[in-house]
């Protein structure tokens, strides 16, 4: 997907990059453009506006790196198995289903195709395990805390 490689790109990292070179990229990049280094106004301005894309960028990639996946997939596992799907929405290439248990999650680089097959099929729920759950990268959007 564009936006993975454009934020790859931002902070100067490879697919293979792990949480810890992600972090070390971004503290130094945050450090060369934050706003309270420069004087001018005008490069405050710039400052800011590129360090809240390394923020955001970092935040992105940090959440499906694979370390990150690999810490929540018994939780994606329980969601994708046990509950089922309450409504899903396709917009450029990005698959966003949510769950009835309040988790919702991003796939991403989903041919049209496959989300044209998931809207006609019998059944959301087994097509998509069958042929989105882990076939595509993915993210956990939110998910609404539980009752205590």
């Amino acid at each position: 997907m564009k936006k993975i490689v454009d934020y790859r790109k931002l902070l100067n990292v490879d697919k293979n990059a792990e949480l810890k070179e992600l972090k070390s990229v971004y503290r130094t990049l945050m450090k060369d453009c934050h706003p309270d280094k420069f004087q001018q106004e005008e490069e405050k301005l710039d400052a800011e506006a590129r360090s809240k894309q390394i923020i955001e960028a970092y935040h992105f990639l940090v959440s499906i790196a694979p370390e990150t996946r690999e810490q929540n997939i018994e939780t994606y596992t329980q969601t994708t198995t046990l509950s089922n799907i309450q409504d899903f929405e396709y917009k450029q290439q990005v698959l966003n289903i949510q769950f009835f248990d309040g988790s919702v999650y991003e796939y991403f680089d989903v041919p049209k195709a496959i989300y044209v097959k998931l809207v006609n099929a019998d059944s959301p729920g087994r097509f998509a395990r069958r042929h989105i759950f882990n076939e595509f990268p993915y993210r956990n959007v939110s998910r609404v805390a539980e009752p205590a």
